[in-house]
């Protein structure tokens, strides 16, 4: 494992604790789109199926049911504690994610490596993150309640995106056989669905102001 990707899984990982943080804390999700949460977990059921049946690492498994856990525990935090699903900006968050879900499926069972339920279900997952992220950036575009510590945990996403695709290119160049153009493209339409985000959280950082977005 190269230094880039260990970055970038730990910046996914800080991304998720902080949500967990602000939840657990402030004992509200409020600014936080559920739609985007259980996205994310569909991702990793999806992409994490070969725990099941395959052994890679210690640290790859470690981390896969740490991203699954923590996905869940969220989502469970939103839907059902008492306090928290109170603050929950349910008549904001209204992404119809179906919208989502249903054109990456069917572009997962015509465009993979190999057609098989395992590999559509990994393509499948590949790209629905890559958009998983707009229920969040609609949400916070609505409300404009952004506190620092949502703005943060949508940061280290992209970054984790962005470390992620310096990845592959260290990949490419030393690995002779590494060569997954699906997820190459699908990575850099998830880090340019963060650009406009990231120009105004550099601003609001910059100003040592509350992030805006534009309406």
């Amino acid at each position: 494992m190269n230094l880039f990707r260990l970055t970038g899984d730990m910046m996914h990982l800080f991304s998720i604790l902080v949500i967990l943080l602000k939840i657990r804390a402030t004992k509200s999700c409020r600014g936080i789109s559920l739609k985007t949460q259980e996205l994310y977990a569909l991702v990793f059921v999806c992409r994490y199926l070969d725990l099941l049946y395959s052994f890679v690492s210690v640290y790859n498994s470690v981390m896969k049911v740490t991203f699954l856990a923590t996905a869940f525990s969220i989502i469970r935090y939103m839907r059902y504690d008492k306090v928290v699903r109170q603050t929950y900006d349910r008549e904001q968050d209204t992404f119809r994610y179906g919208f989502l879900v249903a054109p990456c499926f069917v572009l997962a069972l015509l465009i993979n490596h190999k057609f098989t339920l395992t590999e559509v279900l990994w393509t499948f997952s590949i790209y629905l993150e890559a958009v998983a992220i707009l229920p969040q950036l609609v949400l916070m575009q609505r409300t404009q309640n952004i506190d620092n510590l949502t703005a943060h945990y949508v940061a280290l996403l992209g970054g984790y995106r962005a470390l992620y695709i310096v990845n592959w290119v260290y990949r490419y160049f030393t690995e002779r056989h590494y060569k997954q153009w699906i997820v190459w493209i699908s990575g850099l339409i998830q880090t340019a669905i963060y650009a406009d985000f990231f120009y105004f959280y550099t601003i609001a950082w910059k100003s040592n102001k509350r992030l805006q977005l534009p309406a």
